[in-house]
């Protein structure tokens, strides 16, 4: 994600050193042939039927877009204090008030590390969210942790886990390390490890061919030492079950994901993204770097040749919070089924044109806008804290 003011900052969201945000943080092969193309032709003398039954099989599974329909959405409880320090309380609040508000639209399933966690998060959270004790989690970032989930439209699912590794070794997260592949053995899904190391939030797609990221997230020694951006691009596209990788240059170092899209620029449907541009007067890093994903993405083709059309939403001139670790993200939306949740940031006028600006882009679904800015200001938004799991 980007910065929301600018530079690096070294105070912790209790004002002590002692808890970094994920903005201010102390410092194999390629996926095979499973879930590509299998060879779609019938042979000869195959039925029209077993042709089509060939065709089914030989599908593509890729990870689809957001807006398709949802079996639940995934979250993680926060609970420790070495992390969140005296805010832990407040940022459990927003984790809640996330997934009660999805929990209106589709099912929520929320992870927690132990029994005495699920205890908390059941009564911050009420009984419209489930909780879970059996897969335990370290922090809140699902979208991060959890796998990313695929289909081929014709009832095939599987789970595909990117080797979350602490945001290049920045943090220890070890329980986080092994939830892809819990969820996954929850699910009943075969779970794969993609050939390369990377977070969900890293990466966009369109569910049709094309995918996106920023250079500095995954062409990264932290997280693929060795590896060239030619082979990163192709182990995201095998376990993306995408063609066509469109690449912005991001920003290494300066927060603890190494600039993730998710908080400047969405797919919202194949042909059309959306890119959050600051206000004019900002120059800082993060300003020139929201500028240059538009300048890319409006000149951008996607895997099946179409010119992309690229909605701006502006962000915020106010927010509640004079820290330059705040996240002031409207983009760091979640999709779920008939609804879109959003961040709002005490701008009136600019959080009710973004809200207009996603409610076009998503026409019947209801948009609902909740004041997050504890995960704001910890380094995250909505889209941050989930992760959905598509039917098949």
């Amino acid at each position: 994600m980007h910065e929301a003011h600018g530079s690096n900052r070294s105070d912790a969201l209790d004002g002590s050193a002692a808890h970094p945000s994920r903005r201010n943080f102390v410092g194999a092969a390629l996926l095979g042939a499973a879930g590509l193309t299998v060879g779609a032709s019938s042979r000869a003398g195959a039925t029209p039927r077993t042709a089509a039954k060939a065709r089914v099989a030989a599908a593509v599974l890729r990870v689809p877009a957001d807006d398709v329909a949802h079996v639940r959405t995934w979250m993680a409880w926060p609970s420790k204090s070495s992390i969140w320090g005296n805010r832990l309380s407040g940022v459990q609040n927003d984790v809640a008030l996330i997934a009660k508000t999805i929990a209106r639209f589709e099912p929520v399933v929320m992870m927690a590390a132990d029994s005495s966690s699920a205890s908390t998060a059941r009564s911050k959270c009420g009984s419209t969210v489930t909780v879970i004790s059996s897969i335990p989690v370290d922090d809140l970032w699902a979208r991060d942790t959890a796998p990313v989930f695929r289909t081929d439209g014709s009832g095939r699912r599987d789970a595909v886990g990117l080797g979350f590794n602490g945001w290049g070794s920045k943090q220890t997260h070890a329980k986080d390390a092994l939830v892809a592949s819990q969820i996954a053995s929850f699910d009943g899904l075969a779970f794969t490890r993609a050939g390369f190391t990377g977070e969900g939030g890293a990466i966009e797609t369109d569910g049709d061919g094309t995918v996106m990221a920023t250079e500095s997230s995954l062409i990264n020694g932290n997280r693929n030492p060795g590896m060239t951006k030619a082979q990163v691009e192709a182990a995201v596209l095998a376990a993306y079950g995408a063609t066509r990788m469109l690449w912005v240059p991001g920003i290494k170092g300066q927060d603890i994901t190494d600039d993730h899209i998710d908080a400047t620029s969405r797919f919202i449907r194949p042909g059309v993204v959306m890119v959050q541009m600051p206000p004019a007067s900002r120059t800082d890093i993060w300003a020139q770097d929201a500028r240059k994903q538009f300048q890319i993405l409006s000149a951008a083709t996607d895997a099946k040749g179409r010119r992309l059309r690229v909605i701006r939403i502006d962000g915020p001139d106010t927010v509640r919070s004079d820290s330059e670790d705040f996240v002031d993200s409207y983009i760091n939306f979640h999709v779920c089924n008939g609804g879109v949740v959003m961040a709002q940031f005490g701008d009136t006028a600019k959080d009710a044109a973004a809200k207009q600006v996603v409610a076009a882009a998503f026409p019947g679904r209801q948009v609902v806008q909740i004041n997050i800015d504890r995960i704001a200001l910890g380094g995250g938004g909505v889209h941050c804290t989930t992760m959905q799991e598509p039917v098949a």
